[in-house]
């Protein structure tokens, strides 16, 4: 067999179906990053963050196994929209709207994985990425979301667009809003990052 990390998405998805679970093992390891971050800075609630990362993936499961897996050479966008679905859904189940709030319980760059530095750099770095969270926070939700789903999960726009349900225009709008808003943050507040 071949070695899973040289495989592509829908090569890996193939193998899983043939009863492979090592291939699924490589598929949650080679997206778990993006997808689990974009879930946790949407509920920002590492604990709910890890329960809806688990649905999203028993979903997935679920679905390639039932044979309606039809998302061709799109696998990531396809899981960043379950795990967004679910989110959805759990803030109208608890009829809040969803809110993207700075948390002190997990700083989400560790979960990103950066290299080694010396410490100084890492504090810098960590006080940056807080300026930055706090930043998103005062934004509207359309705008942080816009933000966050290119950035984070490194989504195109045609992707955010189909996965909030708006035009590619009113995605691109919303990020350029956001980021205006942004450098009008920083100019206001004098922020150097």
């Amino acid at each position: 067999m071949q070695v899973m990390y040289k495989l592509c998405d829908e090569q890996l998805i193939t193998l899983f179906k043939k009863g492979h679970s090592s291939a699924l093992e490589e598929l949650v390891h080679r997206h778990k990053d993006k997808v689990f971050t974009s879930i946790l800075l949407l509920v920002k609630d590492p604990f709910l963050a890890e329960d809806i990362f688990q649905d999203t993936f028993i979903k997935i499961i679920d679905t390639i196994r039932a044979e309606r897996y039809t998302e061709k050479g799109k696998f990531l966008p396809w899981a960043m929209r379950i795990a967004h679905n679910l989110c959805v859904d759990h803030f109208r189940k608890i009829k809040r709207t969803p809110m993207i709030r700075t948390g002190d319980d997990k700083d989400i760059f560790d979960v990103l994985g950066f290299s080694d530095s010396c410490a100084e750099e890492k504090l810098i770095t960590r006080q940056s990425h807080d300026r930055v969270r706090r930043m998103l926070d005062m934004l509207p939700d359309e705008q942080r979301e816009v933000i966050i789903l290119r950035h984070y999960a490194e989504l195109s726009f045609k992707e955010i667009a189909d996965l909030t349900q708006v035009s590619i225009n009113t995605a691109l709008g919303r990020m350029r809003y956001g980021l205006i808003n942004l450098r009008k943050m920083m100019t206001e507040k004098q922020i150097c990052l």
